[in-house]
């Protein structure tokens, strides 16, 4: 299952509702990517949604 190691953010389940209010069972998932993360000088590969991706590079600058 796809989880972000940042913010812990996993997917969402609900329902699909179509014009005539037939509900069928659906899921969202976050958008997670494989990202290099300096910790203590050294690169670490982890996985994380892109919101938390771009809020790293917003606090570098």
């Amino acid at each position: 299952m796809a989880a972000c190691s940042i913010c812990q953010k996993i997917r969402m389940v609900g329902f699909a509702v179509s014009h005539s209010k037939r509900h069928t069972k659906r899921t969202w998932q976050p958008n997670i990517q494989r990202a290099t993360v300096y910790e203590g000088g050294r690169a670490k590969q982890v996985y994380m949604c892109t919101r938390c991706l771009r809020n790293q590079s917003k606090v570098r600058k």
